[in-house]
This record gives C-alpha cells, sequence and structure tokens, in this order.
C-alpha cells in the first residue's frame, strides 16, 4: 500500500490520476487527521521522527469529489496513520445522459432518486433564502418546475401549521407523473398543481404571488430563459414580492452530488454561463428596486426582495 508522509498534494494529484487510469479504485495511507486537529493543510507534523504533511478530512474528500470518486470509511492503520480508499463513480448513473423529454424528469427516471433536501449544500441556503424573504408572511407562493414538491415540503416543514395553511400554493411543471405524486403528496386543499409548459404561463391566467421559486428550471434546454424571467418580475409578481431563483453549480453521478457546472465543449467544470445568467438577474433587478443576495456553492441562489 502506497504511504504519504510529506510528499506535497500536487503529487499526490498526480499519482491518483495515473492509477485511475487503469484501476476503479485505489487506496493509500496518510496521517490520521485526529492527530493534530486544528492544523492547517500543509503544516509540517513530525511524529517518531517522521515529518508528515497535515491535511483534513475535508481535503480528503475533495480529492473525492476532484476525482470522481466516492471516498470510503477511513480505516485505523497504526496509532497515527489512516487508510483511505477511493472507488470511482458510475458516471453513467445520472439523469443528464438520458434522452427522454417529457419524462426525463418522471417519477421512474433516475432524477426521482435525488432528494435535494438531504443535501447539505442544497438544504442550508435554500433554508436561508426562505427565512431570507419571511416565506410565512408570504400568501401566494409559485414554484416553476416544483416536480413532486420537495421545495413545498420543507416549506411546510418550517412552518407552523396556521402559517403553513394560510398560504395559497401552485407548482408547475412539465412531467405528468412528478406532477401526479406531487398532488398525492399535498392533499391539503392549499395547492394546486399543474402540467404545463412555462414558456406558455399567460394561458393559465394564474394571477400575483408574493413569493416565486424556480430553482433549477429557468436554464433548461427549451426554455425562454430572459423572456420569462422578465415576464415572472413584470406580470406575476405583487408590488411587495420576493423571488428565490436556484441556480445549480454541480451535476449528480453515481448516487453523488459533484460541485461544478459542466458546460458544452469542456471536460472540467467552466462556470461562465452560470454567472453570466446569475449577474444578469441580479442587476436586472437591482434596477427593479430589489435587494439581493447571492449565497450557496453546489447551488446558487439568488434571492430578491423589494426595497421599501
Amino acid at each position: 500500500m502506497k504511504t504519504f508522509t510529506s510528499q506535497s498534494l500536487s503529487d499526490i494529484l498526480a499519482w491518483a490520476h495515473e492509477m485511475l487510469k487503469e484501476n476503479d479504485s485505489l487506496t493509500f495511507e496518510v496521517i490520521n487527521p485526529d492527530i493534530s486537529r486544528g492544523n492547517y493543510a500543509g503544516e509540517s507534523v513530525s511524529i517518531d521522527d517522521v515529518n508528515y504533511i497535515y491535511r483534513s478530512y475535508k481535503a480528503w474528500s475533495d480529492l473525492g469529489e476532484l476525482l470522481f470518486c466516492r471516498m470510503l470509511t477511513p480505516k485505523i492503520v497504526s496509532e497515527y496513520t489512516v487508510q483511505l480508499t477511493y472507488e470511482k463513480l458510475d458516471l453513467s448513473d445520472s439523469f443528464h445522459h438520458s434522452d427522454a423529454k417529457e419524462e426525463k424528469y418522471g417519477v421512474e427516471s433516475r432524477f426521482s432518486a435525488i432528494h435535494k433536501n438531504e443535501e447539505l449544500a442544497f438544504l442550508s441556503p435554500y433554508l436561508r433564502a426562505l427565512r431570507s424573504v419571511r416565506v410565512g408572511e408570504r400568501k401566494r407562493i409559485l414554484n416553476l418546475g416544483i416536480n413532486t414538491g420537495d421545495e413545498f415540503d420543507l416549506i411546510r416543514k418550517i412552518l407552523s401549521e396556521e402559517e403553513y395553511y394560510n398560504i395559497e400554493l401552485v407548482g408547475i411543471d412539465h412531467s405528468v407523473s412528478a406532477i401526479e405524486k406531487a398532488r398525492e403528496r399535498f392533499n391539503e386543499g392549499n395547492t394546486t398543481f399543474y402540467v404545463h409548459d412555462i414558456n406558455d404561463l399567460s394561458s393559465l391566467e394564474l394571477g400575483h404571488f408574493d413569493l416565486i421559486i424556480t430553482i433549477g428550471t429557468l436554464q433548461s434546454p427549451g426554455i425562454e430563459f430572459k423572456p420569462l424571467f422578465m415576464r415572472l418580475v413584470q406580470e406575476y409578481l405583487t408590488p411587495s414580492g420576493a423571488l428565490i431563483l436556484g441556480f445549480p453549480n454541480c451535476r449528480w453521478m453515481g448516487g453523488e452530488m459533484i460541485y461544478g457546472a459542466k458546460a458544452p465543449n469542456y471536460a472540467y467544470s467552466e462556470m461562465t454561463l452560470l454567472y453570466k445568467d446569475v449577474y444578469y438577474c441580479k442587476k436586472y433587478l437591482q434596477q427593479k428596486k430589489f435587494r439581493v443576495t447571492l449565497t450557496g456553492k453546489d447551488y446558487v441562489f439568488l434571492t430578491a426582495t423589494r426595497i421599501k
């Protein structure tokens, strides 16, 4: 088994890439991060006349994500060292590769296995956004791309029963099976779900909303991003309304949420299009007298509230 003591991280990374060219996993031994808690990555630690370079489990977890690998549970090797093992993710196990259209996001799709509310990198900034817009004070909420309703479910969880039942929630998605599932999950009487093309909202005569939420939808193929976004602000938002827009900066593969948006013609994460869309929305909303914040990492959340 390979042992790393004072080798640089760049050397370890190069070795790992080389190993994974012909292997589905790799294993090596390093200093136990628990030995020198509080050290920064790169600090030297001397144990029994052996110099080690310290790195935390966070650093080793990041290595796995960078390599498109799953980091397995570390094993104690000695008093001072641990064994780390990484196995390649099945990159073909992803809804991103599906050729389906209407039901690419349906209940029988690979997408249905994803539960964003169980990923802290999604949950924490989404919760912050909901609290920032004071979701409990909103009377009508619209969600575009609701799928089976996870984003409404979190609202239901964080509000009191009285607050929740005082809100009218409307969800729209193009997937028939996803909307059927959402209707089963939310049968309290204050929710309405539509199977519909969100490019054609006007035909539904929805009225105005105090909060509009759309996460990972406006950038989808077939969506007229800028015209739709401007219509939402101009035609569907009340004078005191707020928005929560979620921009994916990740991919879902092999059971893992991997950081970094994938752009066409790039073998690595390239975020120009992401930043371009986020900045466009931020600038537009600020011109319309909104206070805008950007939070999150794997999902970038734009939260906009009116300046009174």
